[in-house]
């Protein structure tokens, strides 16, 4: 499907695909349709509310979120103590943390910044640096229908530097999603003679971001071995009641879980 919309050239219209068959707005409409049929058709205008109602509850709780998140993208487990040891002793290893937006008019720095996600990924890459040794990469551009200015690379460059006292060896500025990340880093980092990638992002993020690093290698017939660096995983809750009601932020997981499982599906 990705590749449909590239060949098309409507790869800009994925933000707007995505809004329109993400949560809430299918739920809204839902509970619009239902209050439309409710004068004439009262038996199907209750059954559309009561749908609408009960599932925009539902995908705002925090355990919804948390149980799809495991059922449908199974995270990787974290890196541990052991993990950093080896990986310090890897060759021709790199760490390629992936970029997740930008902001462009951040006024209290006075200059473009790295989205909230996006600092945490390259926040962890560095900690992973100063833990193991390993030179870091940063793979972001600027994404589908976002307006022109520096990229996240760019932004990236400017804020390990400024905030962290670290410098990242590689950046690749070009790409717009997932798959060009995985498609522009890989032939970057080959002919530098990296064959052992880090992959830092987010664990909701991990498993389609890992399929594109393995599908960019077997295109560029590079031999490469991927070590998953989830970060944000959390354990699954304590059945507390605040887990079952609706919440903000229990809305943005289930939306940034399903966003994740439909773009593996769609091949992004």
């Amino acid at each position: 499907m990705n590749d449909l919309f590239m060949s098309l050239g409507i790869e800009g219209w994925k933000p707007a695909v995505s809004m329109l068959v993400l949560p809430p707005l299918p739920l809204l409409l839902l509970l619009l349709l239902g209050v439309v049929l409710m004068p004439r058709r009262r038996r199907w205008g209750t059954a559309f509310i009561g749908a609408g109602t009960l599932g925009l509850w539902a995908l705002s709780t925090p355990v919804v979120g948390a149980a799809l998140k495991q059922a449908l993208l199974q995270p990787p487990p974290v890196l541990h103590e052991a993990d950093l040891r080896r990986l310090s002793q890897a060759r021709g290893a790199a760490i390629v943390v992936l970029g997740a937006g930008r902001r462009l008019r951040s006024l209290d720095y006075g200059a473009p910044d790295v989205s909230m996600l996006t600092l945490e990924r390259l926040r962890y890459g560095l900690w992973l640096s100063h833990r193991t040794g390993l030179p870091v990469a940063y793979s972001g551009g600027i994404a589908h229908a976002s307006p022109a200015g520096e990229s996240e690379a760019e932004i990236a460059v400017r804020v390990a530097e400024r905030d962290f006292g670290q410098r990242l060896r590689w950046t690749e500025a070009q790409s717009r999603d997932t798959n060009e990340n995985a498609r522009r880093t890989v032939p970057l980092l080959a002919a530098a003679g990296i064959h052992h990638v880090v992959l830092v992002t987010h664990d909701f993020h991990q498993q389609r971001a890992l399929a594109a690093f393995a599908r960019a290698a077997a295109r560029e017939r590079v031999a490469l071995t991927l070590t998953a660096a989830p970060l944000g995983v959390t354990r699954p809750g304590d059945g507390e009641l605040g887990d079952y009601l609706p919440s903000g932020e229990g809305l943005r997981m289930t939306t940034i879980v399903l966003h994740e499982w439909l773009g593996r599906l769609a091949g992004a």
